[in-house]
């Protein structure tokens, strides 16, 4: 079966692994010492505590997940909103097969960390956190709160990270004061942390390429010396001093980290009052990908 144009099988594909790491990261280290993840995988685990038997952690993903990535098809899309609502469906799934079919004890510890709080917060984030980031990457998400804070951030002032803060913020007081104790609330906040970095790792990867933005007066030998030096196309821009309002020349220029030395280099030796600017940049698309 041929999928419509928007969707891509490749997306689907890394999207059922995306549910199934994040699965694995909750139902075999978070879920089991009683911790909790962060947003509504968070809110679920608490939810499985404190209700039956038969509202489980699979159900209550899938009940709090769609309607809010329901709510945010207009402002996020339709390929995002399947995606997204593809990778919990994937979670769920994954988390129900891991809790009630596979043969393994994840009651009461985890099958790998046993009851060590601070390795199942670590590497539950780690595991999680990957999850979550191979489903951003690769076009959905893993968490409806993600949506949420999209859309109401802006209203409320405040950005995305600190609505989403916010929330687990909440949500961890809420565990703390229905469980009568703090200590786990206070070691979910490791594996929320561990889970950030592991979402940036992915998503924006380990290595990140550094732009240079280079004012000269020499344009065209500084951009003669790099494309020699680096094999590699720069970007001109024509811009005007503020102060002395005079013409100037910006060069656009992308390398790696461990580049940047010999590019300053190369630059000062063409044009010693250069001005260089270094910021990082997350990634690079180009036509040919």
């Amino acid at each position: 079966m041929k999928l419509p144009e928007k969707f891509k099988l490749r997306n689907f594909l890394w999207l059922t692994l995306a549910g199934v790491i994040n699965a694995i990261g909750v139902t075999m280290f978070i879920a089991p010492v009683n911790l909790y993840d962060s947003g509504i995988s968070g809110t679920s685990i608490l939810l499985d505590q404190i209700t039956p038997n038969a509202w489980n952690l699979s159900l209550f993903l899938l009940i709090l997940n769609i309607p809010l990535f329901l709510y945010g098809l207009k402002k996020q899309g339709k390929t995002f909103t399947v995606y997204a609502i593809y990778t919990v469906f994937i979670y769920s799934a994954s988390a129900f097969i891991i809790n009630d079919i596979l043969p393994i004890d994840v009651s009461s510890v985890s099958p790998f960390a046993k009851d060590d709080l601070l390795l199942c917060s670590i590497f539950g984030g780690l595991i999680s956190g990957i999850g979550s980031g191979l489903a951003i990457r690769y076009g959905g998400a893993m968490d409806g709160i993600e949506v949420m804070a999209v859309i109401f951030s802006k209203r409320l002032g405040i950005t995305v990270g600190e609505f989403v803060m916010a929330y687990n913020v909440i949500l961890y007081i809420a565990a703390g004061i229905i469980m009568k104790s703090w200590v786990i609330p206070l070691y979910s906040i490791v594996t929320y942390a561990v889970g950030l970095k592991a979402v940036d790792f992915i998503v924006e990867g380990l290595d990140r390429s550094k732009a240079a933005m280079i004012v000269t007066e020499k344009p065209d030998e500084v951009c003669a010396e790099l494309s020699s030096m680096f094999e590699t196309g720069v970007t001109v821009i024509e811009a005007k001093g503020g102060y002395s309002n005079k013409p100037k020349t910006m060069i656009y220029f992308v390398v790696n980290r461990f580049q940047i030395r010999k590019m300053q280099q190369a630059v000062h030796e063409v044009d010693p009052l250069a001005y260089i600017t270094i910021s990082e940049v997350a990634d690079i698309y180009s036509a040919n990908h």
